[in-house]
């Protein structure tokens, strides 16, 4: 059985091939419980690409398999104010089904934390659902535990006011 090549590349949204791909596996992850569900809209599939490459606080990682994609991770930059450092808040990561027992997601978030560090980012953060264990042991395995300041106030919670 011959090794499988795997290559993490930092997307170029100006590529078309790259920006596919990143629409390909993001709508596959929507898709997917873990996602919602739900392929995404018409409108995001014909736009997302070209409004990511607006923005220079964010970045997509895909991870390749024998030249295909089978990973995506979508971070973007924030701030913490108390540490007065950047930081990356990871958005999205999904690794396809085929493609998982790889260490996929562990690459992808080496490869954020390494250009984290570049920048000087004093943390990457991220969400998971209560219900994504096999999620959960991914992250835990890359070093990420759950965030309380106060353990007598207990852990952050993650909230959300859709605005539409």
């Amino acid at each position: 059985m011959s090794q499988q090549q795997i290559n993490i590349i930092l997307v170029d949204y100006s590529n078309l091939n790259q920006g596919d791909d990143l629409v390909l596996l993001l709508d596959s992850y929507a898709c997917d419980p873990m996602g919602g569900g739900e392929p995404l809209s018409q409108f995001v599939k014909d736009n997302l690409v070209a409004e990511l490459s607006k923005r220079d606080f964010g970045l997509s990682l895909i991870a390749y398999v024998d030249n295909q994609p089978a990973g995506l991770l979508n971070a973007f930059e924030g701030f913490s104010t108390f540490v007065c450092k950047p930081l990356f808040n990871v958005h999205d990561i999904i690794v396809l089904d085929q493609f998982r027992g790889l260490q996929l997601s562990q690459l992808l978030l080496q490869e954020l934390e390494t250009i984290a560090r570049a920048k000087g980012c004093c943390k990457i953060t991220l969400e998971v659902l209560e219900g994504n264990s096999i999620a959960q042991r991914a992250y835990r395995k890359a070093g990420f535990a759950g965030y309380e300041l106060d353990p007598q106030m207990g852990k952050a919670m993650f909230w959300q006011k859709k605005l539409h």
